[in-house]
């Protein structure tokens, strides 16, 4: 056992006790009347992260919330790593779904549940452990660290990409590494390899205008909440694939090496359906569930709003409805191309009687990373140290798009190391990080920094 690994056991409780404190502030981003906590815990992150070892951490604004950022030079010559994470939380509600409150960690099982447990305060926090761990027993950090950590990635990093970008001489980097994804299981560690990205809209269908007694006037106008409905019907054929012009043209097919990943991984689909409480599970047809969630692109109805939604009825004929539509994008799918297509869809199956207006919200490319960098083979020679198994090269589902400004602005490889668990709730009532993951993690990241330097030279 190393002496890192034997200081994380033993100062283990402590870490436990800290990271607890950091998630009973309520950082949530999206609530103006919380920019007061989301500015204590930058101060939080900064104050830990210079405990840890990196004496230049500090508290930067920007337009929205701040930005926490240092650095600790190791020697000129040596390669340049920038860590990234961001300390900012989702809204909680609805409060009345947690088993304990969301801002009062609980220890259940295993799992440590709070808001921001495993999204993102808990993988940040491993970081800090791991830098702690790592210097406090002697062990070299042989590379230059720089550190950015956000306090907006919830409501889309809306400041970051300029802040890098006037920031670039100051942050360059040799490589970024981000925990922000997650593993297959406890004892399968990942490096992420591939993300999906977005593309989200807004549909708004108007009739008259007002709303009207459905018995006076249903039959002869026509019903925006049913014009809705027959658009996003239209938009999805029968065998789960969009009928946007063009929507597949693009799409990278899986490759050999993608299918041998695929099969290395211990799925089991009845066990996906039985995690989330389906039915059964669906999508595109011809393709098994890790297929459809990682390489293939998907249309999805996020949320939809029209006429009386009260307690008893109402016989109303609406006068507009609305929803909110994603599309997550694999490579090698361009968002401008596809947002077009899509609104030209939309207005195609609109039918006489109605006026569509679409609004376009945030959107990203999608991601894919060369895995031939020997940073990866540093990497997995970590994670492996501290999970005993070798790590299983996976994608995620969903979008990180900063993920790819890092990578445009400094040209330099992402590497993406991150320890939520399938069925964390991130986003979701009872959030949780499991302990042991949260443990080895730590050791991971600690060996990981030592090991840095050989995959940059």
């Amino acid at each position: 056992m190393s002496d890192f690994s034997a200081y994380i056991d033993r100062e283990l409780p402590r870490f436990h006790e800290e990271l607890e404190t950091f998630l009973r502030i309520p950082s949530i981003s999206t609530d103006p009347e919380r920019a007061g906590d989301v500015r204590a815990c930058a101060e939080w992150v900064a104050e830990h992260f210079a405990a840890a070892g990196v004496p230049g951490a500090e508290v930067i604004e920007t337009g929205g919330h701040p930005i926490v950022v240092g650095e600790r030079i190791h020697a000129p010559d040596a390669p340049t790593v920038l860590v990234y994470g961001h300390y900012d939380v989702q809204p909680s509600e609805p409060d009345e779904l947690w088993s304990s409150p969301p801002f009062e960690p609980a220890v259940r099982d295993g799992r440590l549940y709070a808001r921001g447990a495993v999204d993102d305060k808990g993988q940040v926090h491993m970081h800090i452990k791991a830098l702690e761990a790592r210097l406090a027993t002697g062990e070299d950090v042989p590379v230059n660290l720089k550190l950015v950590i956000e306090g907006e990635e919830e409501v889309g990093s809306r400041h970051l990409a300029d802040f890098l970008s006037e920031n670039a001489e100051r942050l360059a980097c040799d490589a970024v590494l981000i925990s922000d994804t997650g593993m297959f299981s406890p004892d399968l560690p990942c490096i992420t390899t591939g993300l999906r990205g977005i593309v989200y809209a807004e549909i708004n269908v108007f009739g008259p205008a007002s709303d009207l007694h459905s018995g006076t006037y249903g039959g002869a106008v026509v019903n925006p909440a049913n014009a809705l409905a027959a658009i996003l019907a239209g938009l999805r054929d029968g065998r789960g694939r969009a009928t946007v012009p063009g929507y597949y043209d693009a799409v990278r097919p899986i490759g050999e090496r993608e299918r041998a990943d695929l099969d290395r991984l211990p799925m089991d689909e009845e066990t996906l359906r039985d995690s989330v409480g389906a039915t059964a599970l669906g999508g595109e047809a011809g393709f098994s569930a890790l297929e459809r969630l990682w390489y293939r692109p998907t249309l999805d109805v996020n949320g939809m709003l029209s006429g009386f939604t009260g307690e008893g009825s109402k016989t109303v004929l609406p006068s507009r409805a609305m929803a909110k539509v994603s599309m997550r994008l694999v490579p090698d799918q361009d968002p401008a191309q596809v947002i077009e297509a899509f609104e030209a869809r939309v207005r195609e199956l609109a039918p006489e009687g109605v006026t569509v207006e679409i609004n376009r919200s945030h959107g990203g490319a999608p991601w894919v990373v060369d895995t031939e960098h020997p940073i990866f083979d540093a990497a997995s020679a970590a994670l492996e140290s501290g999970f005993g198994a070798p790590p299983a090269f996976v994608r995620e589902g969903g979008s990180i798009p900063i993920v790819q400004a890092f990578e445009e602005t400094f040209e330099a490889p992402a590497l993406l190391i991150g320890f939520a668990l399938p069925g964390c709730n991130m986003h979701a009532p009872d959030e949780w990080i499991d302990l042991g993951v949260y443990r080895n993690g730590i050791a991971a990241l600690a060996d990981l920094y030592g090991r840095l330097a050989d995959g940059l030279n």
